[in-house]
């Protein structure tokens, strides 16, 4: 590297870090405008604004490179860190950092195809919040009376259910809800037309969603994660039928049913005129069959009740029932007049106990009871007074008299109390 020799040299070849970096830029740009570089993502970051950042490395360099945000919204695969790509696009100088980053045009995995990618990373996702779980799906009816479609209104998908389905059983009323199937803005017109069936004809008995076939990109729209979460949410069960048999979409695992061609639904969703018509008839012939059986065996056991001896003779049976009538009332007689007899003698032995315990039976020993003016019986002097008027009760009869003279209680005077007899 040659050194300038004067001041005035070196000041003419002075560059400020703009100045530089403005060259530098202008080069790079110039030598780098359409590259294709294969790294592992790292370090991706979406802003607010949409735009993603992201760092393409190996395993001796990293290099930033920056998506727009027109361009990273058209993605259909998730950006995940650890994921290897392919990456075009032209080589740029950030003038604020003095660095250098890649201006992605186009991104893609390497070695599988951005849908193919897209498409595995939404099953696994869906599959783990339970999207496709058996036990949610709902049943079809078995004989649909209303049908709403939701398709272009010019392909072969809605030409194939409406010949199918006026073929098989003409009664059902079809509902077409037109929606581009195809392109950018198909994804969301089909998820709003299946919302707004369900909330304005909740009377419908199914759905039918699809579309005929064509390449992965045509289908794309039934693999977007708006349709699926669509189906998912729908009160009303979801027929998904997509093109080809061959072809799988996310809505086919998010419906109720999935169909491998429109041509299918039409027929899983209506049974067949003409087999309904023979099940009917085979069905109305071992009806009657069922029924003369059991008007035979009715007659057989009305002849047989009739032959009976109380059909014949009634009047046998109702006198027989009048005799074990008087039989039952004889038994209750009987049994009441023992019992009324037992109860009387109990009665008296118990009139004997309280006769023995009556205080009467002891006056008839001779001995007396005397009561106060009160009616109090006497036990003791105390609290007499002479003159006091005292009536004795004997076996028989009463004696009235007064009060002469009071002794004191035997207790009192050391006398014993006198004894009977």
């Amino acid at each position: 590297m040659s050194v300038p020799s004067s001041r005035s040299d070196r000041e003419a070849r002075v560059l400020t870090v703009s100045e530089l970096t403005t060259q530098i830029k202008e080069r790079l740009e110039t030598a780098f405008p359409d590259v294709y570089v294969v790294g592992e993502l790292s370090r991706v970051t979406r802003a607010s604004s949409g735009h993603v950042y992201l760092t393409l490395k190996d395993e001796h360099a990293v290099l930033q490179g920056v998506i727009w945000r027109g361009i990273a919204s058209a993605i259909k695969f998730e950006l995940k860190e650890g994921l290897e790509v392919v990456a075009h696009g032209a080589v740029d100088v950030y003038p604020p950092r003095g660095s250098y980053q890649l201006i992605i045009s186009w991104v893609e995995p390497r070695g599988l195809g951005a849908l193919q990618l897209a498409f595995r990373q939404l099953m696994e996702k869906l599959e783990k919040e339970g999207l496709f779980r058996e036990e949610i799906k709902k049943p079809l009816p078995r004989f649909p009376r209303r049908i709403g479609v939701v398709t272009s209104p010019t392909g072969a998908a809605i030409r194939d259910i409406i010949n199918v389905i006026s073929r098989r059983f003409p009664a059902v009323e079809l509902y077409l809800l037109p929606s581009r199937v195809q392109g950018t803005e198909a994804a969301a017109e089909i998820a709003a037309a299946i919302d707004l069936l369900n909330e304005k004809r909740p009377d419908l008995d199914l759905l039918i969603v699809g579309r005929g076939g064509g390449s992965l990109e045509d289908l794309w729209p039934f693999n977007e994660e708006v349709v699926a979460r669509a189906i998912h949410r729908s009160a009303i069960p979801i027929v998904s039928a997509v093109g080809h048999e061959i072809d799988f979409s996310i809505s086919d695992f998010a419906a109720d049913v999935r169909a491998a061609t429109p041509t299918e639904a039409g027929e899983l969703v209506v049974p067949d005129h003409d087999e309904v018509l023979r099940m009917l008839d085979e069905r109305a012939k071992r009806l009657a069959v069922a029924l003369q059986g059991m008007v035979v065996h009715g007659r057989q056991r009305l002849d047989a009740l009739a032959a009976r001896y109380a059909f014949r003779k009634p009047e046998a049976a109702f006198q027989e029932r009048a005799q074990r009538v008087d039989d039952v009332m004889e038994r209750l007689k009987t049994l009441f007049a023992h019992h009324l007899g037992l109860l009387r003698e109990r009665t008296a032995a118990v009139g004997r106990r309280l006769e023995a315990l009556s205080p009467l039976r002891v006056l008839e020993r001779g001995y007396s009871v005397t009561f106060a003016a009160d009616g109090r019986i006497l036990r003791s002097v105390r609290g007499l007074s002479t003159g006091e008027r005292i009536t004795t009760r004997l076996h028989e009869g009463r004696i009235s008299s007064e009060i002469v003279e009071l002794g004191a209680p035997p207790e009192a005077d050391g006398e014993e109390a006198p004894r009977e007899g």
